[in-house]
């Protein structure tokens, strides 16, 4: 078990560990696939979500607006329809939407009495900033895909989180709920990872590239890790 007393700075991906995005994702893609009599499961959407924004995300940057609109396109490549441009914008507007988990924001508000807190997310500032309303907890510090000109699992975006808040490794430590997305780019730059693998339509994946890695612990949701942070404070103190 990590020593959570040896860390001054917690990263969080947004989407899939604070945001339920598969929700999000679902109230945006069902409709359409509907309007064009498609019916798949919840767990091949989510399984083509992620193969779509991740093939969306490579090459020359573009914004993840595109990179949304393009996977509406995607799906109606695959699928043999042709969405309209509004039913493609229809993806990217939903995010502001998206709703934090249940335990999102009261576990925020206990971690962020004793350490620093940050976003380091695949989005455009626009939208993260319409998200952290929704979030309340106000985070010391905003690293976004559109800052970095990079999508995770870029280091580029690691990097630069590192150049912004000043904290070495083994002062750090990145929740994500994408093995894929978070915690393999964060190990290999010598950064503990907590894994946030919560309930899913698609276990262990979710909405995100499928890829194997050990995190150094994993939780079922973030009031899991605001509950090991407490338990493990109490052990250093002997309270």
């Amino acid at each position: 078990m990590l020593n959570f007393d040896q860390f001054r700075l917690l990263t969080f991906d947004c989407y899939g560990t604070l945001i339920d995005w598969e929700t999000g994702i679902f109230s945006a893609l069902r409709p359409i696939l509907a309007a064009h009599g498609e019916t798949i499961s919840d767990s091949e959407l989510l399984r083509l979500y992620s193969e779509f924004e991740s093939e969306a995300e490579q090459g020359e940057f573009r914004s993840y607006r595109q990179v949304l609109e393009s996977v509406v396109h995607r799906f109606g490549q695959h699928l043999g329809f042709t969405p309209t441009e509004s039913q493609a914008r229809s993806l990217p507007d939903s995010v502001p939407e998206w709703l934090p988990f249940p335990d999102t924001i009261a576990a925020l508000g206990k971690l962020k009495a004793r350490y620093q807190l940050a976003i380091i997310s695949n989005v455009d500032d626009d939208l993260f900033a319409s998200t952290a309303r929704r979030l309340e907890v106000p985070f010391d510090y905003v690293i976004t895909a559109q800052q970095a000109r990079a999508y995770k699992p870029s280091l580029q975006i690691f990097k630069l989180a590192q150049q912004r808040t000043g904290v070495v490794p083994s002062h750090w430590l990145h929740v994500g709920q994408s093995i894929y997305h978070d915690v393999i780019p964060a190990k290999s730059l010598g950064i503990a990872t907590v894994w946030v693998n919560r309930p899913s339509r698609r276990p262990g994946a979710g909405a995100a590239k499928a890829a194997s890695a050990r995190p150094d612990v994993e939780v079922r949701d973030l009031k899991s890790l605001a509950q090991l942070t407490t338990e493990n404070r109490e052990l250093q103190t002997g309270s």
